[in-house]
């Protein structure tokens, strides 16, 4: 029998029981406060960058690197008594902890874009054409991605950043088994495992380019709640005469892409994708598949 199989037989029963997940949810939000606790005692850390700029690296970020460093397959590896204080159980129940610390971080977006709404309506199509934005991946991905030898796995992993709604729509529209679906799948994980500590470094050098911090703050909105955070908070750090106004672009921009951004995805980037894909195929004398 597999590790894997060995892991979920000891590990489902457990979770599985009310009375077996209070304590390790305990366990659980003790580590989650301590790497909060550390982060926020380590700060936002400036590195110069000479005539470029500057880089923040906030606590959240430093809090992420901390947890995943508690991890069993980390430094859970080479410490021993670690893997007592996060054990797969641990792993495993963050998964589902996720969804309910996104529902907190929903709240505190609504929040912020209240009471900035009349600037954001200011905006006016801005917020709307910026969408088109998604497309950028699947233009400059999907061709890097052939020529690196991946075939209609390219389809599902650039169409979009692939979060959640992505992942549903690729799943529903060709199968999660199948190439797409191996593809989207691929860059999720990638994007659950390094996508908020890039997003955070992306959004401090993007400062330095001469864009508007507005458009940069619609930028931050992609989809994805813990990215938004981490790339409109970086923005934030390093402007914060416009802290509020940057939350407020990012947290309605990250509202409108999980609206309009499936239809963009359903109805635009989909079909472009497999007539890009097509055309590359050719190019590269590649059968289709």
């Amino acid at each position: 029998m597999s590790n894997t199989n060995q892991k979920a037989e000891t590990v489902d029963p457990v979770l599985s029981t009310k009375d077996g997940r209070w304590p390790i949810f305990i366990k659980l939000f003790i580590l989650l406060i301590a790497a909060s606790v550390l982060a926020e005692l380590i700060g936002t850390v400036t590195i110069p960058l000479g005539p470029i700029g500057k880089i923040s690296i906030i606590p959240m970020i430093f809090s992420m690197i901390i947890a995943v460093l508690f991890t069993p397959d980390a430094l859970g590896r080479v410490i021993e008594p670690l893997k007592k204080l996060c054990s797969e159980k641990e792993v495993q129940l963050a998964e589902n902890a996720i969804m309910l610390m996104l529902l907190i971080l929903g709240v505190k977006l609504g929040t912020s874009a209240g009471p900035n709404i009349l600037k954001i309506v200011q905006a006016g199509p801005a917020l709307i054409f910026q969408e088109f934005g998604n497309l950028g991946t699947m233009l400059i991905g999907l061709p890097f991605a052939m020529i690196l030898g991946m075939r209609r796995e390219a389809v599902g992993a650039t169409v979009s950043i692939c979060r959640e709604p992505t992942l549903g729509l690729i799943s529903e529209k060709y199968g999660i088994n199948s190439p797409e679906g191996l593809g989207v799948m691929g860059t999720y994980m990638v994007g659950n495992l390094f996508g908020t500590l890039f997003f955070g470094l992306l959004a401090s050098l993007a400062v330095n380019t001469g864009i508007h911090p507005y458009a940069l703050a619609m930028a931050s909105g992609m989809g994805s709640g813990s990215m938004m955070t981490a790339a409109s908070t970086s923005l934030a750090e390093i402007l914060p005469n416009m802290k509020d106004e940057i939350l407020a672009y990012a947290a309605t921009s990250n509202i409108m892409t999980n609206v309009t951004g499936l239809y963009m995805e359903c109805f635009i980037a989909i079909p472009l994708a497999n007539k890009m894909y097509r055309v590359y195929s050719r190019l590269l004398r590649r059968k289709e598949a």
